[in-house]
C-alpha cells in the first residue's frame, strides 16, 4: 500500500491570460498552439478607440452619401476616405499610430463597416513611411 502525496502546484496564475481551445496532445503537429495576447497600455487604448471611432465615423459618413453596392463603388468610396484621412494631419497621425499599436487586426476588430478591409490595406503602409 502506497502512500500518494497530495498533488498541489506552486503556480500563482492570479493575472494568467490564455488563448486556445482543447487539444488532444498525442495528435498535435502544431508548430504553434494558442492564440496571441495582446496587452496595450491604458493610452493605447485610448488611441486605437479614437482612433477607430474616427475611421468609423468617416466611413459612415462616406456610405451615406456615395453608393456602395459595386466592387468599383466602394474603391472609389475608400479613395475619398483616404483622401480625408491624409488632409488632416491630426487624424493621420492617429491612423499612423493605431496601426504602430495594434496593427491592422486592431483596428478590424473595433470598426464595424464592411469597407474597413480595403480601407486598411490602402493605409497599411504608411506605417513603414512615418
Amino acid at each position: 500500500m502506497s502512500k500518494e502525496h497530495p498533488k498541489y502546484s506552486n503556480f500563482n496564475l492570479s493575472n494568467a491570460q490564455f488563448a486556445g481551445g482543447l487539444v488532444n496532445a498525442d495528435t498535435v503537429n502544431a508548430g504553434q498552439i494558442g492564440g496571441n495576447i495582446t496587452n496595450y497600455n491604458p493610452e493605447q487604448k485610448q488611441n486605437l478607440a479614437q482612433a477607430a471611432a474616427d475611421i468609423q465615423q468617416l466611413l459612415n459618413q462616406l456610405s451615406q452619401t456615395n453608393p456602395t453596392t459595386t466592387t468599383l463603388e466602394k474603391m472609389s468610396v475608400v479613395a475619398k476616405a483616404v483622401d480625408e484621412i491624409e488632409r488632416n494631419p491630426t487624424l493621420k497621425a492617429k491612423v499612423i499610430g493605431a496601426l504602430k499599436a495594434g496593427g491592422t487586426g486592431a483596428l478590424k476588430e473595433l470598426i464595424d463597416n464592411p469597407l474597413i478591409n480595403i480601407l486598411l490595406a490602402s493605409i497599411e503602409g504608411w506605417q513603414e513611411v512615418e
